[in-house]
């Protein structure tokens, strides 16, 4: 039974889920760093990586992780929007979260309440990729 489990938790999906996922956080990361280098304002800067990093999710997701390869506009139009929406839908929750347990809780370890969050919304948009955004065919008959 933990083999079974073991084989649908870790698989060829989860594991490029993760590995594109650390490239994603270094796209952020890297391109807020190059943006206030250069002068930019951080709120901007922040803005313009959050975006320059779901682009890179929604390009990766896509082709290497869910193998989602139709590359018609409409096709990729109706992916793309649900993607932003849930991204920003997590993103949300992401801020308001580590308000809560910053500020309300006064949990003085903010970089652990992150660590925790950022593990909740990494399976949050893990979840919503798979059953709503890149749904495999197999997946779409499962669910009609």
């Amino acid at each position: 039974m933990i083999e079974k489990l073991w084989r649908k938790l870790v698989n060829r999906e989860t594991v490029s889920y993760l590995f594109f996922g650390v490239l994603t956080t270094l796209v952020d990361w890297l391109s807020y760093w190059y943006m206030r280098q250069g002068g930019m304002d951080y709120r901007l800067a922040t803005a313009l990586s959050w975006a320059a990093a779901v682009l890179f999710a929604f390009i990766t997701n896509k082709l290497f992780v869910f193998a989602s390869l139709d590359l018609h506009p409409k096709k990729i139009w109706s992916e793309f929007v649900p993607f932003v929406i849930c991204r920003a839908a997590t993103g949300v929750f992401t801020m308001i979260a580590m308000i809560v347990l910053v500020d309300g809780l006064e949990i003085h370890q903010d970089f652990i309440c992150k660590i925790v969050v950022s593990a909740i919304s990494l399976v949050l948009n893990y979840l919503f990729s798979k059953l709503f955004i890149f749904k495999s065919e197999k997946n779409r008959e499962k669910h009609k």
